[in-house]
């Protein structure tokens, strides 16, 4: 028998250490590792760490196989990871209604487990029993999955287990909205199981999502149907959160050595090497000691001062954790890791030099890793002295298997016995590297021929959509329906993906489904019920966003296709030419530059080899039962299609229950060929590419089977009008009612006859009222008799005024399209608030806001009235909440749903435009706006507030971005960019008058006076906007209190300030600003850095209703906080901030005063007593905020400082 190689040694003594630390307590039966020999307890993030270095030497085995006994040992060891692997999966398959539910509740109650009974795989504790939210738990089995399934075991066996596999990713998917427990399964530091956004588990997630996307999970021997597919939006979702968060790991935490997992090996999910080099400084910097790294700050677990009685945490006991927090060698054993990977031995050799000095050992020669090190009980005191100086003891479990499994892995790579490629085969190690520029492609498709002619004229060659056979072109909704099938398993109960919508990321790729080439249509062109894509600027800055984004976050191989249908209503009205704005786009598109990114316009066909494509397989497979078994009714519906022009023949097709209705959506799709399409654009002028799937019967089941599921807001997916005509056709003025009516299905239920025309017992004749609509002409008193006949009579009251069926409901949409084809921005927005429309995408934007850290408020200061929002929320609920905050006023609750969408939009796009602000005030936006309109234009609020209800969406994101960009837009630029909106808003008023006469004989000019009281916004008037302001001194005077007043509706703090308040707490009592306490003991619970501090002192200073007395309390607090850095011990008990102000007002008054200034130029401000010319006066200078603010402190600190002390002053 020939000798063992060196290696062979080597390796046997790894063997052996395995052996003994972690697989002699595999369970014969799961294959699971129990938590402690004790306890039969297996927790899913502890077992995939521990099992990985029995994958690793698996692999070491196979590569360096000496002898036959070699691959022999190398297929034991690959056996018993599949075996663990395995037992995980067995757990979560007894739990899979939980992965069901949350798929829609992301509820903590819904979630899987964390943990399972090591014999059998059965739960061990109750849903509530545990903190078992821990995304990160099932996205590291899922990666881990992955790459062990590529390095060639075969983990998963049956169809019905990859389903499982597939319903796990939607899991994980909405990683970047969901508050979970973490990896240390406490949530919020406090310990009293608050849920909090964690930046570990949404980098797992990516991680997850990344390396299983388009794997085959029966690896080289799978065929299509054994393929699993991630949405790219979510993986970037996921992404840009993620970069927005770090160094931070969440709300409480302000670092997390937890953190290294996701910026090093495993995950590897962040790709801009800045910010993983500056995670990784704060972690050592913060965090790191002479055993190793602690998880946290101020974390208390096994310190002698934790209370072993009492699982939660007093607020204010965290401060005794501080610097006597365990040190946990495991951190050490993922830097030698990240040294190995980025290839830099001087920091494995230190690591590895730090943790032998640390590790126990055996009599058998093992080295072990130990949990933690603690400091002891009676070394408490010298600990707080001397950080860092006293001896620790290993406490916890020995060895921790995870950190040994680590340890183990990381000799292995180090020792040369495998080469980094091996244990990370999907090659996630790679995600820093630079990526090359993307060069987006756009194909523009006109929608009718005479559209294609007209482009024709201006120089731009388009093909039709009939012409791009066969090629088929569908809107993105019909994506959503799509994938809803993706992962489907009756058997199992589990129904698929969600119906979501699909980003620009999902539409920009060309996709194989049955064989046939499918094209979708971007998000953004598919709004059937807001008002936002009939602004054609709108559609367009939508598409300049869309395709930045693209060109930032496109990661697939191939390049991004985005096809631009051109529709009517993107005509001018008179339909003989394309609308400015969209043509002026255009033009730019085919110079090869915009939105930032380069441009290669051109044909559908022609973009075939360079595009990315998707072969959705999922669909090939399961319907090809359901194909074969309809043959013959399509036939039959063929021969019917010739007769009724095709509109019919969706009801011919027979509807079997198990029948798919979606595969014979498609079956229907290939079995009508191009030709017949082409017909159709030009005889119905059908607008909105005839996306079959809204057809009637396909609506009615895709509607019963979303309720079935429980999705509550099922019409944000599925519209309620099939499609909009290109001109909405009934008038109020024409008696007789128009043929369209019966197309819309909300008119259906209302016809019944609800409301029945009462005799007017009172003030107002209501029918009289209503005959009124047929003598008015304009628009705007139309709407106005509608708003009081919805206020008084509500929606469903029929006015008879062509027969039966003319409900206010029927009438309102009707003016609706009136207004929208008019472009009549003040009244599109009054109806949509009276319709109760929602923006489809408000509860995205709404999370898309929270997940980047941000609180919002909703409606106007003071608090009961103005609503915070701090997590996500149903879109139904949202909605409510937005109308309570906004004292049911129509007008605020429609604007607020608009700027949140803007907010959305800016900060995917311009995240750095939201720093240093934790908290999005959006009524005190909307009241900044109309002050900047009022002093632009030299108006009344009131004037001020209907110009900006008239502003058009995209001039009112324009606003909106000049508002948060912080940059000072002086007056006469903004007069000339918003005048485009103004003025229609005023010319309208004009065109109005054409029935003046009428309507003053008919008493509506007092009806219009009550209505302006019923509509304004609420406190519009509290804005002290001056009556007018001379143009030329403008230049300057105004100036900084503009300034304030942003900065202070915003919450625009100076950067680091929230530190510096911290510094100042702990020299005094607390801080008093307007009667509410901002006491020392937060500082007991809460560091610095923590997201969580400052949301509680802006929370604080957010009581302060003025914006610009907000911010100089801000200013004055600032003054306070250089005193922190001066060595006085205290500065007294509680520190009233605005009696500071006020001394440094008086201050200035007087100064003011003795040099003669005249009395009404100091004029006090009303509520809060502070001279205007105190709120405009620069910070700086002998006159200046800060000069005066400055004496102020000095004054009000004098008595607290010891004696003889000038420095200060």
């Amino acid at each position: 028998m020939r000798s063992r190689s060196n290696s062979g040694v080597k390796l046997d003594n790894y063997a052996r250490v395995v052996q003994q630390t972690i697989l002699r307590h595999q369970d014969p039966v799961t294959g699971l590792l129990p938590g402690t020999p004790d306890q039969p307890h297996s927790w899913v993030r502890d077992n995939v760490y521990s099992v990985v270095s029995v994958w690793a030497l698996s692999l070491a085995y196979r590569k360096n196989a000496d002898r036959d006994e070699d691959k022999a040992k190398a297929y034991e060891l690959e056996q018993s990871v599949v075996k663990l692997m395995r037992g995980i999966l067995q757990g979560i398959l007894r739990q899979l209604d939980k992965v069901e539910k949350f798929k829609y509740s992301r509820s903590t109650s819904d979630s899987l487990h964390a943990k399972y009974n090591t014999r059998t795989c059965a739960p061990v504790v109750g849903d509530d029993q545990w903190g078992h939210l821990q995304v990160d738990a099932t996205s590291l089995f899922l990666l881990f999955l992955a790459q062990m399934t590529a390095s060639g075991l075969h983990i998963v066996y049956t169809q019905d287990e990859v389903d499982v596999v597939q319903n796990l990713m939607f899991y994980i998917e909405a990683a970047y909205k969901v508050a979970d427990y973490g990896m240390w399964e406490r949530g919020d530091k406090t310990n009293q199981g608050i849920t909090e956004i964690n930046a570990s588990s949404i980098g797992m997630a990516k991680a997850a999502l990344e390396a299983l996307d388009e794997l085959n999970l029966f690896g080289a021997k799978g065929g299509p149907g054994s393929v699993v597919h991630a949405l790219a939006d979510d993986i970037q979702h996921c992404q840009s959160i993620l970069t927005s968060m770090l160094p931070r790991a969440s709300m409480s935490k302000e670092v997390d050595a937890g953190v290294l997992a996701i910026i090093s090996y495993p995950a590897f999910a962040v790709e801009d090497m800045s910010i993983v080099n500056m995670t990784k400084e704060e972690i050592i910097s913060k965090l790191q000691g002479r055993y190793g790294c602690c998880r946290f700050l101020r974390d208390g677990h096994k310190t002698p001062k934790e209370d072993p009685n009492r699982l939660y945490y007093e607020s204010a006991e965290l401060k005794l954790f501080e610097n006597i927090e365990c040190e946990w060698p495991l951190f050490w054993t993922y830097l030698i890791l990240d040294g190995i990977f980025i290839n830099s031995p001087e920091q494995v050799t230190e690591y590895q030099e730090a943790l032998e000095g640390i590790l126990i050992k055996q009599k058998d020669g093992i080295r072990l890793v130990p949990e933690l090190y603690s400091v002891p009980p009676d070394k408490v005191e010298e600990e707080y002295m001397n950080p860092h100086s006293v001896e620790r003891i290993p406490m916890g479990k020995l060895p921790l298997k995870w950190g040994q499994s680590l340890y183990i892995l990381g000799n292995l790579l180090s020792e040369g016995f495998l080469a980094p490629g091996e244990i990370d085969p999907l090659n996630r190690r790679f995600s820093t590297i630079p990526k090359p520029d993307v060069v987006v492609q756009v194909s523009i498709l006109a929608e009718t021929e005479e559209i294609k002619e007209l482009l024709l004229e201006n120089g731009i060659e388009v093909e039709t959509v009939a012409d791009i056979h066969p090629i088929h072109v569908q809107p993105s909704r019909v994506l959503s329906h799509i994938y809803a099938r993706l992962g489907r398993n009756p058997r199992l109960g589990l129904t698929g993906r969600p119906c979501r919508r699909i980003g620009v990321l999902g539409t920009s790729k060309f996709y194989i489904i049955r064989n046939t080439i499918f094209s979708f249509t971007p998000q953004f062109i598919d709004h059937q019920q807001f008002y936002l894509a009939l602004d054609n600027k709108m559609i367009v800055e939508m598409l300049r966003t869309e395709i930045a984004y693209l060109a930032s976050r496109w990661r697939m191989t191939g390049r991004p296709t985005v096809t631009f249908p051109i529709s009517q209503t993107m005509l001018t009205e008179d339909h003989t030419n394309l609308d400015p704005a969209v043509l002026a786009t255009l033009k730019k598109l085919q110079d090869g530059y915009f939105g930032g990114a380069r441009i290669q316009t051109g044909k559908l066909s022609e973009f075939m080899t360079t595009s990315c494509f998707a072969h959705l397989s999922f669909l090939d497979g399961k319907a090809s039962g359901s194909m074969s078994r309809h043959d013959e009714a399509y036939d039959a519906a063929d021969d019917a299609d010739d007769e009724r022009d095709g509109d019919g023949y969706v009801h011919e097709l027979r509807c079997d229950d198990e029948a798919d209705d979606l595969a014979q959506y498609l079956d229907h799709l290939l079995a009508h060929s191009a030709p017949k399409k082409a017909k159709r654009p030009a005889k119905g002028g059908l607008g909105r590419f005839k996306a079959l799937a809204t057809k009637t019967k396909e609506m009615v089941s895709l509607k019963n089977k979303a309720q079935d599921l429980g999705v509550q807001n099922v019409n944000m997916y599925l519209s309620n009008k099939l499609f909009r005509s290109p001109q909405p056709s009934l008038n109020l003025n024409l008696p007789e009612p128009s043929a369209q009516q019966d197309s819309q299905v909300p008119q259906v239920s209302v016809t019944s006859e609800s409301g029945i025309p009462r005799d007017a017992s009172g003030a107002i004749d209501y029918n009289a009222l209503a005959q009124l609509l047929k003598d008015t002409q304009s628009l705007q008193d139309q709407a106005d008799i509608l708003y009081i006949l919805f206020k008084d009579k509500g929606m469903e009251w029929d006015t008879n005024l062509h027969g039966k069926g003319s409900t206010v409901r029927t009438l309102l949409t009707d003016l609706y399209e009136k207004a929208g084809e008019l472009k009549h921005w003040g009244l599109i927005r009054m109806i949509s608030g009276m319709l109760k429309k929602k923006v489809e995408e408000l509860d995205s934007a709404c999370s898309d806001l929270l997940a980047h850290q941000k609180h919002l408020t909703v409606g106007l200061p003071p608090e009961p009235r103005e609503k915070t929002i701090t997590a996500p929320i149903p879109p139904d609920q949202l909605a409510v909440l937005i109308d309570e905050a906004s004292d049911n006023n129509i007008s605020v609750a429609i604007l607020t749903q608009e700027l949140m969408v803007y907010l959305a939009m800016s900060i995917r796009t311009q995240p750095n435009l939201f720093s240093e602000m934790f908290r999005l005030r959006i009524g005190l936006i909307i009241q900044v706006m109309a002050t900047e309109l009022a002093q632009s234009l030299n108006c009344s609020g009131e004037e001020a507030t209907e110009s900006l209800m008239s502003l058009s969406p995209s001039e009112l994101k324009n606003l909106l971005h000049h508002i948060l960009s912080g940059k000072e837009f002086g007056v006469q630029r903004s007069v000339r960019e918003l005048d485009a909106g103004v003025s229609p808003a005023i010319s309208i008023h004009h065109l109005g008058n054409v029935g003046a006469t009428k309507s003053e004989r008919a008493g509506i000019s007092k009806l219009k006076s009550d209505m302006k009281m019923r509509y304004r916004l609420p406190s519009i008037e509290s804005l002290d906007i001056p009556e007018s302001i001379p143009a030329v001194k403008d230049t300057r005077q105004g100036q900084w209190l503009r300034r304030r007043r942003l900065d202070g509706a915003l919450n625009r703090v100076p950067v680091g300030f929230y530190q510096k308040v911290w510094k100042i707490l702990q020299k005094c009592h607390g801080l008093s600003i307007e009667g509410f306490v901002l006491p020392s003991s937060t500082t007991r619970e809460m560091t610095p850095g923590e997201i969580k501090f400052s949301v509680h002192v802006e929370t604080v200073l957010n009581r302060v209703p003025q914006p610009e007395y907000r911010q100089l309390l801000v200013e004055g607090i600032l003054v306070l906080t250089m005193l922190a850095d001066v060595d006085i011990p205290s500065i007294g008990s509680i520190i009233h901030v605005e009696k500071i102000v006020h001394l440094a007002n008086d201050m200035f008054y007087k100064d003011q005063k003795d040099l003669g200034a005249e009395e009404h130029i100091l004029e006090r401000d009303p509520s809060t007593a502070v001279c205007r010319l105190l709120y405009d006066s620069a910070p700086s200078g002998r006159f200046g905020s800060m000069t005066y603010l400055t004496k102020a402190v000095a004054a009000y600190v004098q008595d607290f400082l010891p004696s003889g002390s000038c420095a200060v002053q």
